[in-house]
């Protein structure tokens, strides 16, 4: 019993010390990214793949596609809505993003003394499965009807290679060299993390998760076109009606809707950044009606196209997490 006792005591002990680490890595990992960022709100470094973002104040609501990837805040706080489903995560927690997503994205606390620092690092799929080839990396089954999207707990382990990845950025000479090798043991800390399971599913050539994956990647590169689920179907080799309860699973929307969300984002992107009007953005994106697009833009977005473009550039509109997505 005193064995028992002592051995409790220890792995306590442990666990303390593996939190106070973790929480000073967290802090390293914002003092560097806060470095390399300077003023600008995103850079895209030199690091392929690597984006770092700082916000200095909470932002509002923003309609955006995530691309397959981990997000780590070092400080700050984000809400992410996937349909129904709502991830807030923070410096103790990542966002695993596994296939292109959709979603409604926000800073919820960040401050100009306290900037919310966050780094993005996309994944790549032939890593991953290069990863799964090896016998010993097999694991547990992502649980039936998780969605393409998960948060998990940074620890140690991959605090200590996101700043060893960030501090790639004072040294440029060692980046063609160094930063594959710390970009694989990220990847191999997410495997490893039970938030892992989801990537493992869509990396996992023939499984329903990436057969689905397959008709994601294409509606998102042919969101412009006509639509029938019956060719999705084939391009993932599944029955039209598995592909679409598989496809609502990992999206929380059906195909149909996933392509008006990705329409109608472009649509803004374009009025805001290139000044188009609703007509023109409408037709660019593949609306054949501008009315169906005024009418599906009114009810996602709030309010009309052009009224709803005046109000995001108005000096009193909060600002947008970022235009068009990641």
């Amino acid at each position: 019993m005193l064995e028992g006792r002592r051995a409790k005591a220890l792995t306590r002990m442990a666990r303390g010390g593996n939190e106070e680490r973790a929480r000073e890595l967290r802090a390293e990992l914002a003092r560097k990214i806060a470095l390399a960022v300077g003023p600008l709100e995103n850079r895209a470094t030199e690091i392929p793949g690597l984006t770092l973002h700082r916000r200095t104040a909470a932002t509002a609501p923003c309609s955006m596609t995530y691309e397959p990837g981990v997000t780590v805040i070092a400080q700050g706080r984000k809400r992410v809505e996937l349909g129904r489903n709502v991830f807030i995560y923070d410096a103790s927690r990542f966002l695993l993003t596994a296939v292109d997503l959709p979603v409604i994205s926000r800073v919820i606390e960040a401050s100009e003394e306290m900037p919310c620092l966050a780094m993005w690092l996309k994944l790549e799929m032939p890593v991953v499965r290069e990863f799964l080839a090896r016998e010993e990396m097999q694991g547990a089954a992502a649980p039936n009807g998780s969605p393409g999207m998960a948060t998990g707990e940074t620890t140690v382990e991959f605090l200590s290679a996101c700043c060893r990845l960030v501090d790639l950025l004072q040294t440029p000479r060692d980046i063609p060299f160094l930063s594959g090798l710390i970009q694989r043991e990220i990847v191999y800390r997410i495997l490893r993390s039970a938030e892992g399971a989801r990537l493992r599913a869509i990396a996992t050539l023939g499984e329903q998760s990436q057969r689905t994956a397959k008709a994601i990647a294409w509606i998102r590169t042919n969101y412009t076109k006509p639509l029938r689920v019956e060719d999705l179907a084939e391009i993932a080799g599944m029955g039209a009606s598995t592909l679409h309860h598989h496809f609502r699973l990992l999206t929380a929307m059906s195909p149909l809707q996933y392509q008006k969300q990705l329409r109608l984002q472009a649509a803004r992107a374009r009025m805001l950044v290139e000044g188009l009007d609703a007509a023109s953005a409408a037709f660019e994106v593949g609306y054949e009606s501008a009315s169906q697009f005024n009418r599906e833009y009114s009810r996602f977005f709030g309010q009309p196209p052009m009224r709803d473009v005046r109000t995001l550039r108005s000096p009193g509109a909060a600002p947008l997490e970022s235009v068009g997505g990641r």
